[in-house]
């Protein structure tokens, strides 16, 4: 299993999702405005209505952990409990999309991504 990185990532998205949702949690918002929230990262995918390169860039951006941990360090910094809340919000989403083999996107299909190339039936499954 230690040479197959595809599935150490999955590994790894799985507590990610899960701690995500136990800091939800712990910062007392809304599970409301969680439901609400959780599938905004993947608007992002409306790039690819102009081409496949720009759609892997904007989705890339949105599904990356280096952005949604900066907010993570800018909200407990300024003390901003909504900023913390979405920031949780976007890495659960995050996580949940490694664990189920959603990877960052290649540039030259929807389906080419750094975990796997996704088929119908992974995508049937989400």
């Amino acid at each position: 299993m230690l040479n197959r990185p595809g599935i150490l990532l999955r590994m790894e998205g799985a507590p990610v999702f899960g701690i995500s949702l136990y800091s939800y949690r712990w910062t007392g918002a809304s599970w409301w405005l969680f439901l609400l929230l959780f599938l905004w990262p993947d608007l992002f995918m409306v790039g690819y209505l102009a081409n496949v390169r720009l759609g892997a860039n904007l989705y890339n951006l949105a599904h990356t952990y280096i952005f949604a941990l900066a907010l993570v360090g800018v909200a407990a910094y300024q003390h901003k409990p909504v900023w913390l809340a979405f920031a949780l919000i976007w890495i659960a989403h995050i996580g949940i999309d490694r664990a189920l083999g959603f990877g960052l996107k290649y540039p030259t299909s929807f389906r080419d991504t750094h975990l796997q190339r996704v088929n119908k039936a992974v995508e049937s499954r989400a």
